[in-house]
């Protein structure tokens, strides 16, 4: 079962693509935010060529747990994902990714230049590489 991973933010998507059997995710690109109709339309692009069976979105909450007006934006672009993709969405907290991505980019001495344009795509990673984790420790059908 592959998946695809969506880190919405207001200027990027970053993108992860999990492998087939749905064990690991690695980074696909990151797409600079057009139209919400150009945006919808790629993504449904980039399903259909690398047969993505479901799709996890990032679910930003605040550090107690909440829903802010991030995460409710993030609810409402996944509801129109799963709508023009036909594939089923799921939502994943995505605290703290975009900083773990950021540390682990330092650490392998990217430059800050070069960060930018990767973070987007490392933190998706981390978001469907916690998600896939998840899924794999409940086990079949839980």
């Amino acid at each position: 079962m592959r998946i695809l991973a969506i880190d919405p933010g207001s200027v990027r998507l970053g993108l992860a693509l999990s492998d087939p059997s749905g064990t690991i995710a690695q980074p696909l690109s990151v797409l600079s935010r057009r139209s919400e109709a150009e945006d919808l339309e790629a993504l449904v692009n980039l399903v259909q060529r690398h047969d993505v069976d479901a799709i996890v979105i990032g679910l930003p909450r605040l550090m107690d747990g909440r829903l802010d007006a991030a995460a409710q934006d993030a609810q409402a672009f996944g509801a129109r994902v799963a709508q023009a993709t036909g594939r089923p969405v799921a939502y994943w907290d995505e605290r703290l990714t975009t900083v773990a991505a950021e540390r682990y980019l330092i650490e392998q001495g990217k430059r800050r230049s070069k960060r930018r344009q990767e973070v987007d795509r490392m933190a998706a990673t981390l978001l469907l590489q916690g998600y896939l984790d998840y899924q794999r420790a409940r086990g079949p059908g839980g």
